[in-house]
């Protein structure tokens, strides 16, 4: 087939990512190019990977205030009237919505192909608007039971696909190395909450090392930095391969999420490099950890979070990576987004019967 997969702006799909969205955008475009579709990826400056890239503005990146945000909103709305001016003139079999951006929605209605969302947000507006817009019409896949639980009342029961890393990228590592020691990684943000896994990994009485953009320099110079010491090791944001060696080095791992989560893609990362996890039990991490691979803590409770990183620090390594192969394989998430895509295209070519028929 002839894809065309519509990315966000807001930062370029490609390595280091800066997030799970960018990395599942990019891996899942990756995937289907190398099945032998055509894929082309309409995203910010900067994306890049064996597919066909449309680079359509500078990353519009987060807004911090209110002139931010509108000047953000102004660009991304110019972009997406260009991506999807650009998708409708483009001749492709088939639509991946992974942008988060309601215009895409709004002007599903003029293409001539099947196009499907998938949802990696609980609602907000004013994507909801779109989505709204499309809760009669169109094929929507969560990325999780909670996620799914959370749309619910707009769109039904959207499909649940879940997310997939590439297994070989993060290697199982049987043993950790050095001393007792445990990691965190993801944007540094509020949302993610890196302040409160070095007040955990303290709390358990273990050195923290922890990795990611700073996406927030506020929030670094008010929560990261004045907790910063001998026992805290920024390594910067680093890349796939030395992200997998970090993790894969680690004692424990740390996810300490603010809000309700979606999925959460690090997990899947730490599982499969066979370090168990201490989280908060939010979103779809109570989905993701059973009693092999994690032990979950009350929501911002560093104390219990704590408690339950020497609890996690002692799980077997090896149920770790079963865990991550059993729910994580990116071959399993392909398969089921072209299971999906044939779904969609035998359901739009009945539709389209039907309407000859009707008007014969």
């Amino acid at each position: 087939m002839k894809i065309a997969i519509i990315a966000h702006l807001k930062f370029p799909i490609a390595q280091p990512f800066s997030g799970g969205l960018e990395m599942h955008t990019h891996l899942l475009a990756s995937a289907l190019q190398a099945r032998g579709h055509a894929v082309t990826l309409y995203a910010s400056e900067g994306s890049g990977g064996e597919f066909d890239l449309v680079s359509v503005c500078a990353p519009t990146g987060c807004a911090f205030d209110d002139v931010s945000e509108a000047r953000i909103d102004a660009a991304e709305h110019a972009a997406y009237v260009r991506i999807m001016d650009a998708v409708a003139a483009g001749g492709y079999d088939f639509v991946h919505n992974n942008s988060l951006h309601y215009l895409p929605l709004l002007r599903a209605g003029e293409l001539a192909v099947p196009m499907v969302t998938a949802l990696h947000t609980p609602p907000f507006e004013p994507f909801v608007r779109g989505v709204r817009a499309r809760a009669r019409d169109m094929t929507f896949a969560a990325v999780s039971p909670s996620l799914a639980r959370e749309w619910r009342d707009l769109i039904g029961e959207p499909q649940v696909i879940g997310n997939g890393i590439d297994l070989d990228a993060f290697a199982y590592s049987a043993r950790p190395v050095g001393a007792p020691h445990a990691i965190w990684m993801g944007r540094l943000v509020p949302e993610k909450g890196p302040h409160l896994a070095i007040d955990a990994a303290r709390a358990a009485g273990l050195p923290l090392k922890f990795a990611g953009p700073r996406s927030n320099p506020a929030y670094w110079d008010s929560e990261i930095a004045p907790r910063l010491g001998d026992d805290i090791t920024y390594l910067g944001h680093l890349g796939h391969d030395d992200l997998a060696r970090r993790v894969g080095e680690a004692h424990v791992a740390l996810c300490t999420p603010r809000w309700e989560e979606p999925f959460g893609l690090v997990l899947a990362e730490f599982l499969a490099c066979g370090t168990p996890v201490a989280a908060f039990r939010r979103g779809a991490i109570p989905d993701i950890l059973d009693a092999s691979s994690g032990v979950l803590a009350e929501a911002d409770d560093v104390a219990d979070l704590g408690r339950a990183v020497t609890r996690a620090i002692r799980l077997n390594r090896a149920d770790c990576r079963r865990r991550a192969e059993h729910l994580f394989d990116a071959s399993t998430m392909t398969d089921r987004y072209e299971d999906l895509y044939e779904i969609e295209l035998q359901r739009a070519a009945r539709a389209a019967i039907a309407a000859r028929v009707s008007n014969a």
